[in-house]
């Protein structure tokens, strides 16, 4: 018994159908097309996480100078009362 209840011998059967069927070239350009696919969408995955990461590095940056900004303009209007 193998996968589900499926033999390792009726896997070589069906694998040896679609061997003849479509043939070892067709079968390399279809692994090389899906594998290109696999690369793609990675690639689409991580540039997305990079671009989430730097807005919010942008947005933690731009928090920052606002905070500054309030606390030297309180800091100013301060020094301006005395």
């Amino acid at each position: 018994m193998g996968f589900g209840g499926i033999s390792i011998w009726q896997l070589l059967i069906v694998l040896a159908i679609i061997v003849l069927l479509f043939g070892t070239k067709k079968l390399r350009g279809m692994g090389g097309d899906i594998g290109g696919a696999v690369k793609g969408f990675k690639k689409a995955m991580s540039d997305d996480q990079a671009n989430e990461q730097e807005k919010s590095e942008q947005i933690q940056q731009s928090e920052k100078s606002t905070v500054g900004d309030s606390i030297n303009t309180e800091k100013n209007k301060d020094s301006n009362k005395v």
